[in-house]
């Protein structure tokens, strides 16, 4: 395990329970706005995240992050965010449309809050903040399977804005993601 130097890099610990309390307050106040809202805080923090990154990668002696080899990028990033706490991740693809990123122990899920619907909300904006600037493309993300749920992992799906809007839409039409997925040509 690296050493992460919080401050240095403008971050701070918490207990994963302040996330959860924080979004179950929201959502009970706020109502589906929350999530938004949650999202937009996540999305915020993306770059932060993507900084401290780069500065956890120079300490190693490696490239900065969009010059990583994908392989080596996705153990270095899995190692990240072990490290700064969040939970290991696995990078791939599904049908070469859209990327996924799971993990069985991500820190903003709950599994004791048994959810309807996937809950790491601040993960999907950090998410498109931090993978849009790897990609130098705007990228959306959604959540399709949640540890909050019940589900064994988390994960999301991440592509540009018409593609996981299509994927949501077919979602929403009663499809399971994998099967909107393959109706993208």
């Amino acid at each position: 395990m690296t050493h992460i130097d919080l401050a240095g890099h403008h971050m701070l610990a918490m207990g994963r329970n302040v996330i959860s309390a924080l979004r179950s307050a929201l959502l009970r106040d706020g109502g589906p706005a929350a999530i938004a809202c949650l999202q937009e805080a996540g999305y915020a923090g993306g770059e932060t995240i993507y900084s401290s990154f780069g500065s956890w990668l120079r300490q190693q002696g490696k490239a900065k992050p969009d010059e990583l080899e994908i392989e080596e990028f996705q153990s270095k990033a899995s190692s990240y965010f072990r490290d700064a706490g969040w939970g290991t991740i696995s990078v791939g693809t599904l049908n070469e449309v859209v990327a996924t990123i799971d993990s069985e122990d991500w820190g903003e899920a709950d599994p004791e809050s048994h959810l309807e619907h996937p809950g790491c909300h601040l993960t999907t904006g950090m998410f498109a903040d931090f993978f849009g600037r790897i990609s130098d493309v705007p990228l959306a993300v959604l959540e399709v399977e949640c540890r909050s749920m019940g589900a064994p992992r988390c994960r999301f799906l991440l592509g540009n804005s018409e593609v996981m809007q299509f994927v949501y839409g077919e979602m929403e039409r009663g499809s399971r993601y994998d099967e909107a997925v393959a109706k993208i040509t």
